[in-house]
């Protein structure tokens, strides 16, 4: 038996034994498949999901459509793993989308509530554009003079936890990873808080306050709330 054959037997066989169509069954024999990517950037309100319109653009096909496939294949059990796999290995959804999609079906179907992660826990992200370069902007963060000014009005828990962020006995500070990027990543409350500051054209920098490990929903309205505020402040200092 040539080893043309060998493979299509092979191939055959374990189409009967999983089920999956002749093409996937052949795509795990000769590339293993890449693991998802990150869904892209959400749009406001539906955190870590995609769109229909974005479905139907790069998948071919709408949201209902792909919650009818993973409903079939979940069997009403939760497991974003291993759905996200079967878009992507079994029905050649785009690495990209599969993790955005599976986010939805997991929310449509009760699975998880907005904000909530695979692991259980909240988090949510608040981002503004900044009137400076990454420099000045990470200045305005670290330096204590500067700092006391933004957030005079901001919420005290905030201002503490960042504090102590930057100058606490753990604290590593905010690192410029490279002239373009800076990073800070702190414990609050029980969570996770990570400050992101990137360069943007036009000589801006962008600052993303990531808040993870949150309890609930109403720990993600809060983290939410005071940052805006605190972002807000910060931007307008900047702009003064």
């Amino acid at each position: 038996m040539t080893e043309a054959r060998k493979l299509k037997k092979a191939i055959r066989a374990r189409a009967r034994k999983t089920g999956e169509s002749y093409a996937a069954a052949r795509r795990s024999y000769l590339k293993p498949p890449a693991p998802p990517k990150p869904a892209p950037r959400p749009k406001p309100g539906a955190p870590g999901s995609v769109s229909d319109d974005v479905a139907r653009k790069n998948t071919g096909h709408d949201l209902e459509h792909w919650f009818a496939v993973l409903d079939r294949f979940s069997k009403g059990k939760k497991g974003h793993t291993d759905a996200a796999r079967h878009l992507h290995e079994d029905h050649g959804v785009p690495g990209w989308y599969c993790q955005g999609i599976t986010v939805a079906w997991e929310r449509a179907r009760g699975h998880r509530a907005m904000n909530q992660s695979c692991d259980g826990d909240f988090q949510v992200s608040v981002s503004r554009v900044m009137p400076v370069g990454v420099a000045d902007l990470a200045r305005a963060v670290t330096d204590r003079r500067q700092r006391a000014v933004w957030l005079k009005d901001a919420e005290p828990a905030l201002a503490r936890a960042l504090t102590a962020g930057l100058e606490g006995e753990k604290s590593k500070g905010l690192r410029l990873v490279t002239p373009t990027r800076a990073r800070l990543r702190y414990r609050w409350d029980g969570g996770v808080v990570e400050i992101a500051i990137d360069a943007k054209p036009g000589g801006k920098a962008s600052i993303v306050a990531a808040n993870t490990e949150l309890p609930d929903g109403r720990a993600v309205d809060a983290r939410r709330a005071a940052w805006r505020e605190a972002l807000d402040a910060l931007r307008a200092y900047l702009m003064s």
